[in-house]
């Protein structure tokens, strides 16, 4: 069986809460927040670039001019 609780409770009693917990205890809860994090960050970062518009094509055709623009450059 599986209850459900809901509490409405301040960041105050939070930080309250989190300073009574031993060190290893708050390290840990330390490690989940800032995987949250990183992963909220990356899934923010990579919808930034997502996009239907550019095809691997494109990509072949800018990195070859960008080849041939370096191999210029240094035969002069």
């Amino acid at each position: 069986m599986k209850t459900s609780l809901n509490l409405d409770i301040s960041y105050d009693q939070v930080l309250f809460l989190v300073k009574q917990l031993p060190n290893k205890e708050k390290l840990k809860l330390s490690k989940e927040l800032e995987k949250e994090g990183i992963h909220s960050k990356l899934t923010k970062i990579l919808s930034t670039f997502k996009t239907n518009q550019l095809s691997l094509a494109t990509i072949n055709k800018e990195v070859e001019i960008v080849r041939q623009q370096i191999y210029e450059s240094q035969k002069s």
